[in-house]
Order: structure tokens, then sequence, then C-alpha cells
């Protein structure tokens, strides 16, 4: 398991394997539409972030004719989710409600100050 996360982490690394999953998440591409996406880059180019993407499960591929079909497999991005994030979700929450609660009694405060003053 340690070593399919790690592909994704890497797979993740590059902005332009992230823009390509952002493109598939819009739907399913044919390799053409992905590669006509990326003009900076030579279709060899995009071609070699797709087998890395590929590699790490973060995409499917299948054939239709003489297309091949790309869309996004989000479970690989879940299990991160479920390995480093969702297990702070609760302490960054409660966190954060605090932060609230202390920026409306200093606001609260400082209205009662201005009130007494006027």
């Amino acid at each position: 398991m340690s070593s399919d996360l790690d592909d994704v982490w890497k797979a993740l690394s590059d902005p332009t394997r992230r823009a390509i999953l952002d493109l598939l998440r819009k739907g399913p591409k044919t390799t053409t539409e992905i590669v006509e996406a990326f003009p900076h880059l030579t279709r060899f180019g995009v071609m070699k972030h797709m087998d890395v993407l590929r590699n790490a499960h973060l995409i499917n591929t299948r054939e239709e004719g003489r297309q091949r079909i790309n869309s996004l497999n989000a479970l690989p991005i879940r299990q991160i989710y479920e390995r480093w994030v969702s297990r702070y979700e609760d302490f960054w929450a409660d966190k954060l409600l605090r932060i609230q609660d202390d920026f409306e009694a200093n606001r609260d405060a400082k209205r009662g100050l201005q009130d007494k003053s006027k």
C-alpha cells in the first residue's frame, strides 16, 4: 500500500499532471482531447505524464475503436485523504471554531467599548 501511495504522491506532485486530472474531473476525454488541452507540450510529453498517472492508478483508459478514452479514478486520492487528511479534520474544525468564537467575542467587546464612549 505504501508504494502505491508513493506513486500517487509522485503523480500529484507535478502541476501538469494535476491539470490533466482537473480536466478529467469534468468527464472522460480522448487522448487527443487531452493532448490538445496542452498546446505548450508535445504529444510525447503529455503521454509521459499520462503514463505516470496511469501507473499511479489515477487514470483509467479504455479503448473504443481507434480511440482511447481516459477517465479519472479518484479512489487513490480518497485513500490519501483517509490516511493523511481525515484524521485531522475534527482537530482543525475545532480550532477554526475557537478562532471564530474569539474573533466574535473581541469584536463584540470592541463594539461595547465604542458604545460606552459615545
